[in-house]
């Protein structure tokens, strides 16, 4: 990877808090409108941090931008393991893998301290409406309870699900961001925890 400027590496910081607190990229307006600067030049620093290596992006999809590390060229005090431990069902829910699959090498920028994390891959398209596809990588904060609205891995019927959470009066519904995929219902729910940053490859 080649060298940042100082205005490069405030955008690549921007980029890194945006997807820490939303869980998914900032569209080229946002960081245009982070700085102060035309749609044009935000774009300008998009493509220059994709030639330097910094950066991956597809012109096809908004917000499908995502952060590069390199092990070579990070500090490694700067990285962080998670384990990924399988997959888990945009769609209909999968039998979950609780086995060991390796490590995902994450920015420290990227999650919060004192806290756990694993990651687990997306399968199926059911989040598509929240930016989450096919093939993504999602990274979730261990936790064993989640506020209304948030995206979770919740255990159903012993298979797991990446879903937005919601409390009713005597159930749980688990909400899908696609049309075509109704609710889940049900009163027993073990949640794994909240999503807090989708990885994606192309």
């Amino acid at each position: 990877m080649k060298d940042l400027t100082d205005r490069q590496k405030q955008v690549i910081s921007f980029i890194a808090d945006y997807i820490k607190e939303n869980s998914y990229p900032p569209a080229i307006r946002d960081i245009a409108a982070h700085f102060s600067i035309s749609v044009k030049g935000a774009h300008d620093h998009i493509i220059a941090l994709r030639k330097k290596g910094h950066l991956k992006h597809t012109n096809k999809l908004p917000r499908t931008m995502g952060l590069v590390y390199s092990e070579e060229t990070e500090d490694s005090e700067e990285l962080v393991s998670v384990p990924l431990l399988g997959s888990v069902a945009a769609g209909i829910p999968l039998l979950a893998e609780e086995n060991f699959d390796g490590n995902i090498k994450l920015h420290r920028s990227m999650i919060k301290k004192s806290k756990n994390y694993f990651a687990l891959k997306v399968k199926g398209d059911s989040m598509s409406g929240a930016g989450i596809l096919e093939g993504d990588v999602a990274i979730i904060e261990k936790l064993n309870t989640v506020r209304n609205g948030e995206i979770a891995v919740a255990i159903v019927d012993e298979a797991a699900t990446l879903k937005r959470f919601y409390k009713e009066n005597t159930r749980i519904k688990l909400q899908s961001e696609n049309p075509d995929y109704p609710p889940i219902y049900s009163s027993d729910v073990r949640i794994l925890g909240r999503l807090s940053n989708i990885i994606r490859s192309y």
